[in-house]
């Protein structure tokens, strides 16, 4: 396992869409765990292969809950429903923050990482999360959906 390199704001790939799984082998589940690793490393709740420069259908997410780590191939959104209002940030865009509008609930299909199919269904904060990793996927930022004039620049903590 290893920390891998995060692609910051200006970054090109985070603009380009992410490519389907074909066969998930050693070198994918390696991934999932790197990515995991480096999400806890920067204290991230969700991380997307195209984050560490990896073009391909993979997230990660850990709500710090008891129910542990989600890691997801091909994910899709099938269903969704309602909206919530929640303020976001992202490992790419370091101490920004905004407002936007995301689904209160969705689902989601995909694989884990033995390729076994699952369906998620997901709420509040959760919900969120797969939202946005699976818009990183498609090449979709955070800033790109922000309600306009909520964008903040929080001081790091050093």
């Amino acid at each position: 396992m290893a920390i891998r390199t995060i692609r910051a704001e200006g970054d090109e790939i985070l603009k380009k869409k992410s490519r389907e799984i074909e066969q998930i082998d050693d070198k994918i589940k390696e991934l999932l765990e790197d990515m995991l690793e480096t999400m806890h490393k920067y204290n991230g709740v969700g991380l997307a292969a195209v984050q560490v420069g990896i073009l391909k259908r993979a997230i990660v997410i850990d709500l710090y809950d008891d129910k542990g780590s989600l890691k997801l191939i091909n994910p899709v959104i099938i269903k969704q429903k309602g909206e919530q209002e929640v303020e976001e940030g992202c490992l790419s865009f370091p101490n920004k923050y905004a407002q936007l509008i995301r689904p209160q609930e969705v689902t989601v299909e995909a694989l884990d990482e033995n390729g076994k199919k699952v369906k998620i269904h997901g709420k509040g904060l959760l919900a969120q999360a797969l939202c946005h990793e699976i818009d990183h996927l498609d090449g979709i930022v955070f800033v790109d959906k922000i309600i306009p004039g909520t964008m903040q620049y929080v001081e790091p903590n050093e």
